[in-house]
Order: structure tokens, then sequence, then C-alpha cells
């Protein structure tokens, strides 16, 4: 219940902050904007037009800047970013996350990343360097380094004392990391451990192993061990094992809502990080490109229709049937195209299983084939009250079902050994397959035997 009402009093504060906007009431927004969290701030820029953002943006605290740009998408963020006095930025930087920091520096040209580096003081620069030296979407890149370590000789009660003092732990803290003179990793000890133990336990008697994650493996990696494991957070190291920084839960969530947002707006050509209310010229030019794509294709299977221009001139009737066995063709391609790249991005998938997951998918291709060919050869006999007819797109449905069962199965993988995303391109090279497919068995099998 306590959730519940909160939710509905954030969405009320966001209502009225939006109808103050409207009414020019700019006392009343920073008022109420003093009253969210940076999370809703978030949501209030995102949801806003570009132009009511930097308004908006003008009436929150400088204190809050880091907060809220953490909380935002890349675009609506580097959109900010730009209006913001350098200082400004540099500041609110320094505040970030290494993680965020790493990710927002990154999303910035070139030339103004080197500059904010450039003024940041050393330790926030190094820090920042450090994540920036491994690539995108892997564990260095999103890893905090704000991590607490132990020497293995030192006891409980001294823990605790230094933890009392320190004041407050990183958020998302269930370990503590023990590492040697080297800063090598030698396992991690729970909190629960150091409050129950007697506090003259050595820590090297409470250490754990502790499973480590290479600084260089694929953030979708990392999200699948921490489903696995069930953690809450762990180390990061390098390739010489010395510990690095760790990651957290909060990480791996915003991964895998990231993944999420990447296949669903990749089947429509759009960026995963697309701002909903950017202007009108900048979305026309990001959607001209997947247009261009979708009419090449279009125009393949249109000039293999073509080939066949006198078939259909003579038997109008295979105009009108002709979208039927491409239709169902890149439905169940489709199917098969979203369950491997599935089961490639949970691990499922590997060369050692990849042939019997190609020769079960043919055979359920075939399997479908048989059962959509007789019901639809049955339709078009009785329809049309022309049997060769009904033959003919019974034979053309089962030869694209088994080549959209082969193709879906297959094109993840091969887009996967050539680095290209099988979300992004998958889709339209699929359905190119199977309307080119499903056009040439259909009319080139009308042509052979009904002429």
């Amino acid at each position: 219940m306590p959730d519940t009402f909160e939710a509905k009093s954030t969405k009320s504060q966001l209502n009225a902050i939006n109808e103050a906007l409207l009414e020019g009431d700019s006392n009343q927004v920073k008022g109420l904007l003093q009253e969210l969290k940076p999370c809703d701030v978030a949501l209030l820029l995102e949801s806003s037009r570009s132009k009511s953002r930097l308004d908006l943006w003008q009436l929150i605290e400088p204190e809050l800047y880091s907060d809220v740009l953490e909380e935002l998408s890349e675009d609506v963020r580097n959109g900010i970013i730009d209006n913001m006095l350098p200082e400004k930025v540099t500041d609110a930087l320094e505040e970030m996350d290494t993680d965020d920091l790493v990710e927002t520096l990154h999303s910035l040209p070139e030339a103004v990343s080197q500059d904010l580096l450039s003024a940041m003081d050393e330790q926030d620069r190094q820090r920042a360097e450090l994540g920036l030296s491994y690539g995108e979407e892997t564990a260095g890149f999103i890893m905090n380094t704000d991590t607490i370590t132990l020497r293995p000789k030192i006891n409980v009660d001294v823990i605790l004392r230094y933890l009392r003092l320190k004041g407050d732990m990183p958020e998302h803290t269930d370990t503590l990391y023990v590492v040697d003179n080297e800063n090598n990793l030698m396992g991690g000890v729970a909190i629960t451990q150091l409050i129950t133990a007697a506090p003259d336990t050595p820590v090297e008697s409470l250490i754990k192993d502790s499973i480590s994650i290479p600084a260089d493996m694929e953030d979708g990696e990392v999200a699948n061990l921490f489903e696995r494991y069930d953690w809450l957070s762990a180390p990061v190291v390098d390739e010489n094992n010395r510990l690095l920084g760790r990651i957290t839960i909060d990480d791996v969530v915003d991964i895998i809502r990231e993944d999420a947002e990447h296949s669903m707006m990749s089947m429509a050509g759009l960026d995963d990080e697309e701002d909903t209310f950017a202007p009108v010229v900048k979305s026309t030019q990001r959607r001209t490109l997947w247009l261009g794509v979708n009419l090449f294709t279009a125009l393949m299977a249109a000039m293999v229709s073509d080939l066949f221009e006198t078939t259909l001139s003579e038997l109008a009737v295979l105009a009108i049937l002709n979208t039927i066995v491409p239709s169902m063709g890149g439905v169940a391609g489709n199917q098969t195209l979203t369950l491997v790249i599935r089961g490639m991005a949970l691990g499922h998938v590997s060369s050692s299983n990849a042939r019997f997951l190609v020769t079960k998918e043919l055979a359920i291709g075939f399997f479908n084939g048989v059962i959509w060919a007789v019901l639809i050869a049955s339709v078009i006999a009785l329809w049309k009250q022309d049997l060769m007819l009904g033959a003919v797109i019974a034979f053309a449905m089962m030869i694209n079902m088994i080549a959209a069962g082969l193709a879906g199965a297959t094109l993840p993988m091969i887009m996967k050994k050539l680095n290209i995303d099988p979300a992004l391109a998958g889709s339209v090279i699929l359905t190119t397959i199977t309307d080119v497919v499903g056009i040439f068995a259909f009319l080139g099998t009308a042509t052979w035997l009904l002429l």
C-alpha cells in the first residue's frame, strides 16, 4: 500500500509541475522540483519538450545535477550538457559514480570528453580513464571503483571500528574484499559474517572464495552470472587478478533494461537511447536510413514478382493469393529468429548445440509446412474449385516454411560471427528471404504447372 500511495503521489507532483509550467509560475515549479527524487526529476525532463527541459533544468538545484544526469538517457543528457557551462558540467561529473561518469564521457564528442577530463582533479580523471580504457559493454566499463578492501591479518574488531569511523559505505555493499600487498584478490568477507563474528577473529579465517569477473567480460555475460548465482555484487579483476572495482545489482538491472530496450527498438531500426521528444528534423534523419533499407528489400521482392509478369497477367487469381505464402513464412521465421536471439543472449546457444538447434528448427518448419500446406490447399481448392491451384500454393507454403526455419535459426549465428547485431538487422534480412523464396516458389511453380 505505501508503494502504491507513493507512486500516485509522484504522478500527482509531476502533473502539478506540468500545470505550473503551462501557467509560467517558475517559483511554484522550483518548489515542486525540490520535493522530487532525482529519478523523478529525470522522468519529468524526459517527458518534456526540448525547450521546456532547458527551462526546467535552470530551476533545479546545482547540487542535484549529478544525480539527475545519472538517471537520464544518453540523448537527453547530452542535450542538457550541451547547454551547460563547462565548469558546471565538470562539477557534476566529479560527483558521479564511476560507471555513470564513464558512460557519460563516452557518449560525448571526443573533444568535449577530453576537455572535461583535463578539467578534473587527478583522482577523478584516473578513475574515468580506467573505465574508458575498456571497451563499451564490458565489465570494466560498467564497474564502480568504490570498494572497501581488507588485509588478511587484521581482526574483526579493527574492521568494525574502522567502519564506524568512516561513517558510511558505498551503496549496495554486501561484501568486503580481501587483497594482499599487491592488491591481488584473495576472496571476500560478507558483512553478515563481520557482524556476527567474535571481535578477535582474524579476517583470513572468514575469507570465502568469490567468483571474480574479468574486466573484459561482456556485460551480457555479467548479467547472466548475476542471475545464475543471485549476486548482489561481484569483484572485477584485471588479467593479473588485481582488484579493479566491483559491479552491483543496480548496474545489472540497467544492463538488462538496456538490452531489452535495444532489442525492441532495433526491430524498428531505432536507437534505444532515442529521445521521444527529439526535434522533428533529428528524428526524421535517424529513421530515414532504416526506411531506405526497407524500401530496398521491398524492391527485391517486387523484382521477383516482375519475373512472372506474364503468369500474373494470364492468371489474375495468383495476384490475389501471392501475399499468403510470404506472410506465413515471415511470421514463422520471426518466431524462430526471436527464439534463437533470446537463447544466444541467455548463453543457451553455443557451437556445441547449434547444429541440433538448426536441425530442430528445420523439422519444425517441415511439420508446420505440412500442416499449413494441407490446410491452405483445402481452402483454395474449395474456394476456387481448382485442385491444381491448391497443390501449387501448398508446395510453395512447404518450401517457404522450411526456408523460414532454416534462415531464422542460422541468421543470428552468422551475424554474430560477423559482429553484426542480430536484433538490429536480423528481422529485415529474414523478411527479405521469406518474401523472395515465397514469391519465387509460388509463382515459379504456378508458371510450371498452370500455364
